[in-house]
């Protein structure tokens, strides 16, 4: 996979998520990983096909996927990673799939399209993506980690 074809994805990041209300995005790191994934909490899986095919994964801990709900909610106390919260999870990962598809389109690549979100609980759980290299971006959203797994062939 092309280090390039990384850069829509990211940018869809910093965009999208100041809209649902967050401020600070900070990257924390970039590393290559194998195929296989360990699920440390939630994960939100969105399928690409087109000129691009494999996953974008969005991963964090269950606490921080409850704060990362709280916060898109308006700082509603979520206790529980309830149907509201999975939802709005869900959808923050489809908002920022869609964006990447549009910001693939601004550099040549078109035709892409994305699955519905497809949300993985349990920590633990394994993953296996096709993609036989996975590029993982850390990052601190607000003070929440989150990760991204991006493996497009």
């Amino acid at each position: 996979m092309d280090v390039n074809s990384v850069n829509p994805i990211l940018a869809s990041f910093a965009n999208i998520l100041p809209q649902i209300g967050f401020q600070t995005i900070e990257k924390k790191g970039l590393s290559l990983s194998g195929s296989a994934l360990t699920n440390k909490g939630i994960m939100i899986n969105i399928s690409m096909v087109g000129p691009l095919k494999g996953a974008i994964l969005i991963g964090m801990e269950m606490d921080a996927a409850k704060q990362f709900a709280s916060r898109m909610m308006m700082g509603m106390d979520v206790v529980d990673f309830d149907s509201l919260a999975q939802s709005a999870l869900s959808e923050m990962a489809n908002m920022v799939c869609a964006n990447a598809c549009t910001n693939f389109t601004e550099v040549g690549i078109v035709g892409l399209d994305i699955s519905p979100p497809t949300l993985l609980i349990g920590q633990g759980g394994s993953v296996m993506l096709s993609a036989p290299k996975v590029i993982v971006v850390n990052f601190l959203i607000d003070g929440i980690p989150v990760d991204m797994y991006i493996g497009l062939t």
